[in-house]
């Protein structure tokens, strides 16, 4: 049964920890906002925040929080460009990175350490489109065969966790602990368990799985607030509005939200008191969140940058492309997801007048990202539901179109940026896409399309929907 901390803890101040791991912009825009405010509002402080990174990229900015004790400064931002500042000062230990993630395993393994969370995004679970860890990657095959006795150099969410249970295990055979996942992973909670669970399997930690099993939990979440990369500007805004000199400030728009299924092993923070919705189920709003907003924001993201534009508030303010998400969601998704505790109408509204905001200055190159997670994970089953329900998603058919011509830029060399994608295999894109009918080819991917893959239904609809954005296209400019 969950515990969760009273006012009558609070002589124990301090003495439980929540161990983050992602030292990247959301998780300091989000989950550490909401331990902030329970801190200054008295509600609970007995928590306090770890923050530490699996990789060496976030090493300046955790040196750089580590000289301020953790403190760092947040802008918000609403859609009518009203700016707020907030020192943010839940972050209670920064943990140094090495390449055998030394203090984090160590932290991980603290008796007093109940709940350790991630954002990793949505490539780093390693997943295929059967929920299957990709062994073939070069990351994860690493990790599967590395050391768990502080030896060795994990360079996954998997690997991280295991060299963490194995230690907590040992030092505490009976310390229970949450595992909280914070990613756009539908069914997140469970995605990662099956995944960790494959991972250890593979392994051959029969009872490494025994001692999860028993004593961890994983509950499903649901995460939102964009945050775009913090940028010179930002640093700028906020010296001349506080007057601190922050290189570690950064920015979010005023909306913020967080639905937990309240599942915790081994105690929790009063969430609830912060404004967390502590629910029996995520599934709706998980639902609401990926389909309506997630998928809108790459839409926006692909059609922009076709269309020669560098920011989500340019493209959602364009009448024709903020006409491609709305179609999508109001003729698909919502068929799709009613009945719904939410007003699905009210939330696609209010995701569109947030995608508009132009303080926000989130560029296409970070939303257009990880297209070969976001397609099966946000696009795919709103095409498979309909199509099962006899509808033909010629809306939702437009956001794969948008991708495939936005790769065959990129295969090309004119996109404006640098694509990143954490799972797709560049040498196969070009294969597929120098095929004779690229097209075919294209949803023929299994990685993409799962069981949808070589539908001639598909076929067509991608087929449709290609024409009609080449028309598009030309007169986009």
């Amino acid at each position: 049964m969950t515990r969760i901390a009273s006012p009558q803890d609070q002589d124990v101040a301090d003495s439980l920890t929540w161990l983050h791991i992602g030292a990247g912009s959301f998780h300091r825009a989000h989950q550490a906002v909401y331990l902030n405010a329970l801190r200054e509002s008295g509600a609970d402080r007995r928590w306090q925040l770890a923050l530490a990174n699996i990789r060496a990229d976030m090493s300046p900015l955790l040196d750089a929080l580590a000289r301020q004790q953790g403190q760092y400064t947040l802008e918000t931002v609403t859609p009518e460009g009203q700016r707020s500042y907030q020192r943010i000062g839940a972050i209670g230990r920064i943990l140094p990175w090495d390449e055998q993630l030394t203090q984090l395993i160590a932290a991980g393994a603290e008796e007093r350490t109940r709940i350790i969370s991630f954002t990793v995004t949505e490539g780093g679970y390693y997943l295929d489109h059967q929920y299957q860890l990709d062994t073939a990657n070069a990351d994860l095959a690493g990790d599967l065969r590395c050391a768990l006795d502080g030896s060795g150099a994990p360079r996954t969410i998997y690997g991280a966790i295991a060299a963490i249970l194995q230690a907590r295990s040992q030092a505490h055979s009976q310390a229970a602990l949450t595992l909280l996942n914070c990613d756009n992973l539908r069914h997140n909670g469970e995605r990662f368990r099956d995944g960790l669970r494959q991972f250890l399997v593979l392994r051959g930690e029969t009872a490494l799985v025994a001692w999860m099993e028993a004593y961890t939990t994983s509950p499903n979440a649901m995460v939102d607030r964009i945050t775009p990369r913090p940028t010179p500007a930002v640093a700028e805004r906020v010296k001349q509005a506080t007057g601190v000199d922050d290189p570690c400030a950064l920015m979010g728009e005023s909306f913020i939200q967080w639905v937990i299924e309240d599942d915790f092993k081994a105690g929790r923070p009063r969430l609830e008191a912060a404004g967390v919705e502590m629910v029996a189920s995520v599934l709706p709003y998980e639902e609401a969140k990926i389909r309506i907003l997630n998928a809108s924001h790459s839409c926006i993201a692909w059609a922009g940058t076709l269309a020669g534009l560098q920011y989500i508030h340019e493209g959602t303010l364009r009448a024709d492309i903020r006409q491609m998400a709305y179609d999508y969601v109001t003729q698909d998704v919502i068929a799709c997801l009613t009945p719904s505790p939410i007003d699905l109408a009210a939330y696609r509204d209010t995701t569109l007048a947030r995608f508009s905001n132009p303080a926000i200055q989130d560029t296409n190159q970070r939303v257009a990202a990880d297209g070969y997670s976001k397609i099966p994970g946000f696009i795919r089953p709103t095409l498979q539901e309909s199509l099962a329900a006899g509808r033909m998603p010629h809306a939702t058919a437009m956001l794969p179109a948008l991708f495939l011509v936005f790769l065959q830029r990129w295969n090309e060399g004119r996109l404006p940026y640098e694509y990143q994608d954490g799972i797709f295999d560049p040498a196969a894109v070009r294969t597929m896409l120098a095929a004779a009918d690229p097209v075919q080819a294209y949803c023929e991917d299994a990685v993409l399309w799962g069981e949808l893959a070589g539908d001639p239904r598909l076929v067509e609809l991608i087929r449709t929907a290609l024409q009609k954005l080449h028309q598009w296209l030309g007169q986009a400019r």
